[in-house]
């Protein structure tokens, strides 16, 4: 089942296993069943301390596995083969029920252990889905460490009906005992808040009683995540509060213009961020999303959680998120079809018709990644014609099964009250209306700036994005800002790096050019 080097990998890290794991299944007679037998049989054979304890006659899943510490009941389970972005999930699974210790502050594992009455998670991924692997992990962790938690993961490709009993048009889904608990990413302290709201203002008052900052960076992306290194390297009291640590490379798959890297992925650069702040003495705060910039002697930064956090300077660099059509039946249907994320939700469609609405360069190389998986792909572009590269032009337009319809403005998402049937669109030219009978509808048209909380505060522009000077400095002194959520043009991961650097150092410049105050 695993080849020659992924073996020698999963015996090297099988080596830290400090006690014993066993593994049980629930097969049949089926070739997925086969395929599950020999993945188990490859993992027993690198590790004296893992052992196949039999089959099951039941289980809620066949074929499934399960993992558990001699004498005590399995409570982390994997429906499906956990391959793809899911193997690593599989790993980190035997190392902590095998007694390594995760790398997860204290405080947290301890919320985790508090946690009462019986816990069953079950969350169902796409293998194909890089946001999935963070939930799974998280869950198979709280399972770990709580004896009252279970988690199984479902791969929604093995158990299509599971798909269609729990209409789940979007990945990762998470159920806990038996009713939806939440969808898309979510981080172990994010899942820990929903069900311990005490937690999340223990936190906030924790937060709030911090000394002020030298430098507060609020943003943790590239653009964050360096001007962080950066102010940290000049031995000042650095903080850094994010929504979500990486930012958009969570959801940034192929990634081939970071120079001097041939091809990434958008999740191992945002991992290689935490690993560079990390080795610096920076305070990270994550799971927090600003809420208001007060100007003062002192610069206050409010966050959602009730959090409030003072520094003599600030970075900001929340970047953006996907912009919205904006039309009836978006939102409704949000989750139920409509989607803007192709490599984590895309496997959800196989076989059926779909949308993508966009010609840029997201767009045009969404229909291309769905082309391979739907039955049909219409891309739909407002401009007559595409933006996208003429490379990625090319390679659109030699697929056999995707229509490309340019001078169209969409109008509307229709559905059935339960889930996407269609659009309607607009000809630009004639006027006349259309309908399209769909599946799902992919929207790609582009980012809007996280920036909603620093209206009359920051001058910001008519597109909503921080007007900034050629040194990072926004219209309130102290303040600066980088990235893309910043009227800097081109919005790249390399610049918004170099972006965060000079905003950090031109931040550490007014730092030593103004006088401590007493606040401060």
């Amino acid at each position: 089942m695993l080849d020659g080097d992924l073996k020698a990998q999963l015996k090297g890290y099988l080596e830290r296993l400090t006690q014993a794991v066993e593994i049980t299944a629930c097969v049949g007679e089926d070739p997925a069943s086969r395929e599950m037998l020999e993945l188990i049989e490859d993992i027993v054979s690198l590790s004296p301390l893992v052992s196949f304890a039999g089959r099951e006659a039941e289980a809620p899943y066949r074929p499934s596995f399960a993992l558990r510490r001699p004498g005590e009941a399995p409570r982390i389970r994997f429906a499906g083969l956990p391959m793809g972005h899911e193997f690593t999930s599989l790993v980190l699974a035997l190392l902590q029920t095998g007694g390594y210790p995760p790398k997860v502050e204290e405080p947290v594992l301890a919320q985790a252990r508090a946690l009462e009455g019986e816990l069953h998670f079950e969350t169902v991924v796409s293998l194909s889905c890089h946001s999935c692997p963070d939930v799974v992990q998280a869950l198979d962790l709280m399972a770990v460490v709580n004896p009252r938690i279970r988690h199984t993961m479902i791969d929604g490709g093995a158990f299509p009906e599971e798909i269609e009993r729990r209409q789940i048009m979007g990945v990762p889904a998470v159920f806990l005992n038996g009713q939806p608990f939440g969808q898309g990413r979510m981080e172990l302290p994010e899942i820990l808040a929903k069900l311990d709201t005490g937690g999340a203002e223990r936190e906030a008052a924790r937060l709030s009683a911090k000394a002020p900052f030298d430098v507060l960076v609020v943003g943790g992306g590239p653009a964050g995540a360096a001007a962080a290194v950066y102010a940290a390297r000049k031995g000042i009291r650095t903080g850094l509060a994010a929504e979500r640590f990486g930012g958009q490379l969570q959801d940034t798959v192929g990634v081939e213009n970071f120079i001097s890297v041939p091809r990434t992925e958008g999740h191992a650069i945002a991992a290689g961020l935490a690993e560079h702040v990390a080795a610096y003495q920076v305070d990270v705060m994550n799971l927090q999303r600003a809420a208001a910039l007060v100007p003062g002697e002192l610069l206050e930064v409010r966050f959602d959680s009730g959090a409030s956090l003072k520094a003599r300077s600030v970075v900001i660099a929340t970047g953006a998120r996907w912009r919205e059509l904006g039309v009836p039946g978006e939102r409704e249907y949000r989750n139920k079809g409509v989607a803007y994320c192709p490599h984590c939700d895309g496997p959800l469609f196989k076989g059926r018709p779909v949308a993508v609405i966009g010609g840029g360069n997201s767009g045009v190389e969404a229909a291309i990644d769905l082309a391979g998986l739907v039955s049909h792909v219409t891309l739909i572009e407002y401009d007559a014609q595409l933006r996208a590269d003429a490379v990625l032009q090319a390679k659109l337009r030699s697929l056999a099964n995707v229509t490309v319809i340019t001078g169209a403005q969409t109008t509307a998402v229709r559905g059935d009250g339960e889930r996407v049937t269609g659009l309607t669109y607009q000809d630009r030219s004639s006027g006349a209306a259309r309908e399209l009978e769909l599946a799902g509808v992919f929207v790609q048209i582009g980012l809007v700036p996280n920036t909603d909380w620093l209206k009359g505060t920051v001058k910001l522009s008519a597109r909503g994005e921080i007007e900034v000077d050629a040194r990072g400095q926004t219209s309130v002194p102290g303040v600066f800002a980088a990235g893309d959520c910043t009227v800097v043009p081109y919005k790249q991961i390399v610049i918004a790096m170099g972006e965060g650097a000079k905003a950090s150092l031109a931040a550490f410049d007014h730092l030593i050019r103004s006088p401590l105050s007493a606040a401060a």
